[in-house]
């Protein structure tokens, strides 16, 4: 799966700073940066610059929330490690990571340029780290759905499910693109992989409706034909709700919208409220942060509670 993630360690919490001495260095420092950017402060309690930077670099590196970690090595209480490191002068500051040094500096850094320093090193750390990966990942799985782009998507999706077979999102999202192919029967087969335990998550609710819905859909008449009985009699309400699935279904989320906020201006207790239910589907179906979503949600309290 190198295509988009690299190795399937979690990420590590972000520890307390640790004082670090030669006989640690290799656990500390060396293994420890398989998993973590790991910064190291060569210092001595005479050093004044040292007193300076030490705190810097502490709160730069605490903000990383983990990514990057600091330990702090005394030069005069582990002399032989700081020449092995051909520390001449202090503060002397190495970041270590994946086993190798990737970058130092000497000297007192203003706090601007320290934070700019772990920052970088963060970023290293998020092109490492399979979460972030899989974020960065399912970003472009929906960037690729909203461009219509669904091959691509799928593809995504696929790669990350190699990767995490129960990541709830990529589920959903499996799910979605065979709701798009008017595959009804594989999307069900699709929810049920989901575990039980992420049934309540928001993709997984919109997945369940978008089925629902596709279902609803599956025996519905023609558009033009639903037009043409909303144009002999604009109360038709059955025609109306009909045409807002037909529209849903055809991907005009705004037109599905709009014909069930009229239905329920026009008649809000037809058929037990029909319309404000089926509204609320669709609202789950998009997404509830969805814009089209949001002012739906708006207008219908401003119908309902006028």
């Amino acid at each position: 799966m190198q295509t988009l993630f690299g190795s399937s360690a979690a990420p590590a919490k972000a520890p307390a700073v640790k004082d670090v001495t030669t006989a640690t260095f290799m656990t500390e420092v060396m293994e420890a940066s398989r998993e973590a950017v790991i910064v190291v402060d060569f210092w001595a309690p005479w050093c004044g610059p040292c007193k300076t930077l030490g705190p810097l670099l502490e709160k730069a590196v605490a903000e990383t929330k983990g990514s990057v970690r600091m330990v702090k090595i005394n030069v005069d209480e582990n002399q032989q490690l700081a020449a092995q490191m051909r520390v001449q002068s202090i503060p002397t500051v190495y970041a270590f990571f994946d086993g190798r040094p990737v970058d130092a500096f000497q000297g007192a850094l203003p706090e601007s340029q320290v934070k700019a320093w772990v920052k970088k090193l963060a970023s290293l750390a998020a092109e490492n780290d399979p979460a972030a990966q899989i974020a960065d990942a399912l970003a472009q799985a929906k960037e690729a759905l909203a461009a219509g782009d669904a091959v691509t998507a799928q593809g995504i999706y696929g790669q990350i499910l190699q990767v995490e077979p129960e990541n709830v999102e990529a589920i959903a999202g499996m799910g979605r693109m065979a709701l798009l192919a008017g595959h009804i029967d594989v999307a069900k087969e699709v929810l049920a992989q989901v575990p039980k335990d992420k049934l309540t998550h928001s993709d997984v609710l919109a997945l369940k409706s978008g089925i629902e819905l596709a279902e609803q859909t599956a025996e519905l008449g023609s558009r033009a034909d639903l037009e043409g009985r909303l144009g002999r009699d604009a109360n038709d309400h059955q025609a109306r709700f009909d045409l807002a699935l037909l529209l849903y279904a055809e991907d005009d989320k705004q037109g599905a919208v709009d014909h069930l906020l009229d239905l329920i201006q026009r008649d809000r207790t037809w058929n037990e409220e029909a319309g404000r239910k089926q509204l609320l589907k669709l609202f789950e179906a998009f997404g509830f942060s969805d814009p089209i979503s949001v002012a739906g949600r708006r207008r219908l309290s401003t119908l309902l509670f006028r």
